[in-house]
């Protein structure tokens, strides 16, 4: 008789798969999670800059 685990296994997890698919981004990009927050960052500061000077040169105008 098979006796039934009441405890999921932890190397299935939704955790875990997460974290395994963010190695192997880290590995196939070569770049940290730490430098793509970063660059996501510069691209949201250059982006509402851009928009500042938009509403900038409107107003002006």
């Amino acid at each position: 008789m098979k006796q039934d685990n009441k405890e999921p296994d932890p190397s299935d997890s939704p955790v875990r798969r997460v974290g395994v698919q963010i190695q192997r981004w880290l590995t196939s990009n070569r770049r940290t999670v730490h430098d793509q927050m970063l660059r996501g960052a510069a691209y949201s500061l250059g982006s509402g800059a851009v928009s500042l000077i938009v509403v900038w040169f409107e107003h002006r105008r």
